[in-house]
């Protein structure tokens, strides 16, 4: 599992990833869809809930693979044709950005779920907490969506365009 699937020389779990950050917005946009238009609170609750797991369990996986099996992220750069150090650093600097989004996502989307549960009934219907967690959750939708476009940017400028 050293060897990635997408043809750029990454890793297994990096090119899983990079799938997921290309699929997570179409299925948020479907969440979002759901209670925003068709008032579908249940299926934007589980859509967010299988999300949330399934996101969860690909980054500890990910890290898991990125600091244990391929000894940090530059191993798996270096993996592929050689880098100079312009280029490392600013590999590096692209990956620093993608980070800001990508550390905050995980306890802005906990706090969001995590007070959705406890403060809507089940069924889920709208009530006095829906405008904090309107609040709550557009702020994770853009903080998600910030880390699948810099992701993205980071495997571009790290593994398809080094130039």
């Amino acid at each position: 599992m050293k060897d990635g699937f997408l043809g750029y020389q990454a890793s297994f779990m990096l090119d899983a990833v990079v799938v997921a950050l290309v699929l997570v917005v179409p299925v948020l946009l479907f969440s979002l869809f759901s209670v925003k238009f068709r008032r579908q609170y249940s299926v934007h609750r589980n859509v967010q809930m299988v999300l949330a797991v399934t996101l969860l369990a690909a980054v500890c996986a990910f890290e898991i693979d990125l600091h244990w099996v391929q000894g940090g992220w530059e191993n798996v750069v270096k993996k592929g044709p050689t880098v100079t150090p312009e280029q490392m650093s600013f590999i590096h600097n692209v990956l620093r950005f993608h980070l800001i989004f990508a550390a905050s996502t995980p306890f802005l989307w906990a706090i969001t779920i995590a007070f959705a549960l406890r403060r809507f009934p089940n069924p889920p219907h709208p009530g006095p907490h829906s405008r904090l967690h309107s609040l709550l959750g557009w702020a994770s939708t853009l903080d998600l969506v910030m880390t699948s476009v810099t992701g993205l940017v980071f495997y571009y400028v790290a593994f398809i365009n080094r130039g």
